[in-house]
């Protein structure tokens, strides 16, 4: 009856009712759902949990006090695969997959931001920029070393590009075959633990962002010194400095890439970091409801269990909603970025999302612990302060509605022709 019904229907009713139909895939199976792993994910995931449960979380206040990352967990995450995720096997990588990489972080962020983002500007930003634009000789320089023992660092922001991101004052002036580097970058991650940096600078000012290209630069390169760690709110542990280059002198060879692309190759890894990021504010927003659920089924008032009054029910059921929507859209933007899809729509939407409800689940839990959950005594607070940075870095949280904006405004002018 249904066959009948949409072979005699109008040619719109049709294609409505046949689009409804679940998508079967070549082999005439249902595709599975976003949030469900392959057994080699699962079994990596379970490695990233041992290690986040076993190594990492004895340590979190000791290195949030003392705002550094413990030597222990540098090195654990090198030994355990947790660096240079996607480096081809010639390059001594495992060859992985991106959804690993959020696999990584959104787990390690359960227990340590600090200790996620650490790993997640190696995944998301450096190592994939070598990888795709690198010559062979850089590729052979860089990523063995990337997967092994060497830190990156990725250096765009500067005191007067922050969301004006290609504002850069940071000059590359042609000698030769060289280039001389000059310019001040500022709130650097990982800058501290860094071996080399890739540098955006502007190497024809003249034209303006088209004159930036990307640097290769080695730490220890005359002229390149790492500045102060900042003392900052969240994610302490993790380094972030000014990195300053004063008449930094490197080869022509260093370039990486093309002369000039600089800024398309900041946007374009930019926005795979930003599912980065989504992951790792999912993995915070889900570390701090574990520790919160369980108080709030064992403590008592009035003679009955926290979670057992009905408006606290209400809301932690709208928070457990919010994080699994979060889930979803990190994963489906994670999913269509390995299928080859265009996700930046969704990457933004990912990271919006995952980092408003990273801060109202924190600031939810803080409230349900009561006395308890303003001391650093529970792992509460420390979600809690470092969920704000979330909305800041990888693109301000008015930057992703800007870029998600723009897809709808063309997506609906498409449709119009």
């Amino acid at each position: 009856m249904l066959t009948r019904f949409i072979a005699r229907a109008p040619s719109k009713l049709a294609a409505r009712t046949v689009t409804s139909q679940p998508r079967i895939d070549h082999e005439g199976q249902h595709p599975p759902p976003v949030t469900q792993f392959n057994e080699h994910e699962l079994m990596f995931q379970e490695n990233v949990r041992r290690f986040s449960n076993n190594v990492i979380k004895p340590l979190v206040r000791e290195m949030d006090a003392k705002a550094e990352l413990h030597k222990s967990i540098i090195t654990g995450s090198f030994e355990n695969g947790f660096m240079g995720i996607e480096v081809p096997e010639k390059y001594g990588g495992p060859e992985s997959s991106f959804f690993d990489t959020v696999i990584v972080v959104e787990e390690l962020a359960r227990i340590d931001p600090s200790v996620s983002v650490f790993v997640d500007v190696q995944n998301t930003l450096v190592g994939p920029l070598i990888m795709q634009l690198g010559t062979e000789e850089q590729k052979k320089k860089y990523l063995p070393k990337l997967v092994s023992e060497w830190i990156g660092s990725f250096c765009l922001s500067e005191a007067g590009s922050g969301s004006d991101a290609f504002a850069l004052k940071t000059v590359a002036k042609k000698d030769g075959d060289d280039f001389v580097i000059t310019g001040n970058k500022l709130w650097i991650t990982n800058a501290g633990h860094a071996q080399f940096f890739l540098v955006l600078a502007n190497a024809d000012p003249s034209k303006g962002y088209k004159g930036i290209t990307c640097f290769l630069v080695d730490r220890d390169a005359p002229g390149v010194s790492v500045g102060k760690k900042e003392d900052k709110l969240g994610i302490r542990a993790s380094s972030t400095c000014p990195v300053n280059f004063d008449g930094v002198r490197v080869h022509k060879s260093a370039i990486l890439g093309e002369y000039g692309k600089g800024y398309k190759y900041a946007i374009e890894c930019l926005n795979a970091g930003r599912i980065g990021i989504g992951a790792q504010m999912l993995g915070l927003a889900q570390g701090c409801y574990d520790v919160t659920i369980p108080y709030l089924q064992e403590r008592k008032q009035f003679n009955s269990r926290l979670i057992d009054f009905q408006g606290m029910q209400h809301q932690i059921a709208q928070v457990g909603t919010e994080i699994e929507a979060a889930r979803l859209l990190v994963y489906n933007a994670a999913r269509m970025k390995e299928n080859g899809i265009n996700f930046v729509k969704q990457a933004a939407m990912a990271k919006l999302f995952a980092s408003q409800i990273a801060t109202t689940t924190t600031s939810k839990c803080v409230e349900w612990l009561g006395g308890v959950g303003f001391t650093k005594e529970f792992p509460a607070e420390k979600f809690y302060r470092d969920a704000k940075i979330g909305t800041i870095y990888e693109g301000t949280s008015n930057i992703q509605l800007n870029t998600i904006a723009k897809h709808i405004d063309g997506e609906y002018a498409a449709r119009a022709k």
